[in-house]
C-alpha cells in the first residue's frame, strides 16, 4: 500500500502547473491574428507602393514629357515641361468650340494622398492600443492566471482528498462528506466565476473593438472612392494641352498657345491605384467578419473549464448577449491559447471523459485525479 500511495503521491504532483513566468505578461498578445494581418496590409500596402513611386520618380528625373517648339533651345525646352509640371492644367475646348480648363494637380498629389491613407488606416490601431489594450492587458493576465490557479486548486484538492481518506476510518462517511460539500459548492472558485459575470455586463472593451472596425471600414471605402474618382475623372487622361503664354511670355508672338505634354508615370499610377483599390475591396468582408465575431459567443473554451468544480458559466445560462467585454476576452483567450497551461490539460481530461464508457463517474477534473489516484475503487458509484 505504502507503495501505491507513493506512487499517486507523485502522481499528483506531477499533475501541478508549474509557476507562471515573469515573461507570460510580455507574451501576451493584444491583437487577434486578422486585425494584425489588416493592420500590416493596409497600412504597409500604400508605404511600399509610394516609396516604390517616389524611387521611379527619383531615377527617372522628368515626370513630364513636353513638345516643344523645334525653334526653342534645350533650356526653353526644360522650362516648358517645368512649367507644364508646376500648372498640370489641361487646355481644351468642348462641343460648343469654347475654351475650358481642367486640372490635373490631383496626380501630382497623389504619392503624398497615399501617405495620408496609410496614417489614417494606422488611426483604429493607436485608438485600441491606446484606449483598450491596458484594461485589456490587465483582464487577460488576472483570468489567465486564476485559470490555471483553478486547476492546480483542484489537484492540490485532490492531493488532501486522498491524506484524508487514507486517515479516515469510516470511507463511506468521507464520500458522503464529499458529495455533501459539491451539492453545498464548496469547491467553487467565486472570484473568477464573478468576475467574468461582471465583465458580462461591462461594454466599453466591445465598444471601442466595434468603432475600430467601424472607422477601418470607413477608411477602406472612402480610400476606394477617391481612386474611382481619379479614375472616372483625371486617370484615363495622359495627354494634355498646356499653356505657357502667362506672364512675361503672353505678349511673346513665337510661343505656341497650347503645348501637347504627355505624362511619363501616368501607367505607374494606374498600376498602384488598382492595386491599392483591389486590395482594400477584398479586405472589406475580413473587416465585416472581425465585427460579426462579436454576435456570437465562444463557448469551446468556456464548456472545456466547467471541467473545473462548480464552474458552470454555461450550465447556468449565465452567457447572455454576446455584446459585452466577456465574448472580446474570450477571442483574446482563444488567440493566447499557448500562455494557457491548464487548457491542453483540461482539453485532454474533456476528451478522456467523452471516450469513457461511465460518464457519469467523471464530472469535473476532482473525479478524474481521484480515479487516478486510486480513490474510485472506495468511491460509491452515482
Amino acid at each position: 500500500m505504502s507503495l501505491s500511495h507513493t506512487a499517486a503521491e507523485y502522481m499528483l504532483s506531477d499533475a501541478l502547473l508549474p509557476d507562471p513566468s515573469s515573461s507570460r505578461a510580455k507574451g501576451l498578445r493584444l491583437e487577434l491574428p486578422s486585425d494584425r494581418l489588416l493592420k500590416f496590409v493596409t497600412v504597409g500596402l500604400p508605404l511600399l507602393l509610394v516609396s516604390l513611386a517616389f524611387a521611379r520618380e527619383f531615377s527617372a528625373g522628368s515626370q513630364i514629357s513636353c513638345f516643344s517648339p523645334t525653334n526653342f533651345t534645350g533650356k526653353q525646352s526644360a522650362y516648358t515641361d517645368t512649367a507644364c509640371w508646376d500648372s498640370l492644367i489641361h487646355h481644351g475646348f468642348d462641343a460648343e468650340g469654347r475654351a475650358i480648363t481642367k486640372s490635373l494637380w490631383a496626380l501630382k498629389a497623389f504619392p503624398y494622398s497615399l501617405l495620408v491613407v496609410a496614417v489614417l488606416m494606422y488611426l483604429p490601431y493607436l485608438l485600441w492600443r491606446y484606449a483598450a489594450a491596458p484594461a485589456l492587458h490587465c483582464d487577460l493576465l488576472f483570468i489567465i492566471d486564476e485559470l490555471d490557479k483553478s486547476y492546480n486548486r483542484s489537484v492540490r484538492l485532490v492531493q488532501h482528498m486522498k491524506k484524508v481518506q487514507q486517515a479516515s476510518a469510516e470511507p463511506e462517511q468521507f464520500w458522503e462528506e464529499y458529495e455533501r460539500a459539491r451539492r453545498e459548492r464548496y469547491f467553487e472558485f467565486p472570484l473568477l466565476e464573478r468576475y467574468l459575470t461582471c465583465k458580462q455586463h461591462a461594454h466599453a472593451l466591445v465598444f471601442i473593438y466595434i468603432l475600430r472596425n467601424l472607422l477601418l471600414l470607413l477608411f477602406l471605402a472612402a480610400t476606394c472612392l477617391y481612386l474611382v474618382f481619379l479614375h472616372l475623372n483625371i486617370f484615363f487622361q495622359d495627354e494634355f494641352s498646356c499653356s505657357i503664354k502667362t506672364g512675361l511670355l503672353e505678349a511673346e508672338p513665337h510661343i505656341p498657345s497650347l503645348i501637347p505634354c504627355k505624362l511619363v508615370f501616368f501607367s505607374v499610377f494606374q498600376l498602384i491605384s488598382l492595386s491599392v483599390g483591389s486590395v482594400y475591396v477584398l479586405l472589406i468582408p475580413v473587416v465585416i467578419y472581425n465585427a460579426l465575431q462579436l454576435c456570437q459567443w465562444d463557448k469551446g473554451l468556456l464548456s472545456v473549464y466547467e471541467m473545473l468544480p462548480a464552474f458552470d458559466l454555461l450550465s447556468r445560462r449565465m452567457l447572455t448577449c454576446p455584446l459585452n467585454d466577456l465574448n472580446v476576452i474570450l477571442l483574446f483567450l482563444r488567440a493566447n491559447i499557448s500562455e494557457l497551461t491548464s487548457f491542453s490539460r483540461l482539453n485532454a481530461v474533456s476528451a478522456l471523459r467523452e471516450a469513457t464508457a461511465n460518464k457519469e463517474d467523471i464530472d469535473t477534473v476532482i473525479d478524474f485525479m481521484t480515479l487516478l489516484a486510486g480513490l474510485e475503487t472506495t468511491k460509491p458509484k452515482h
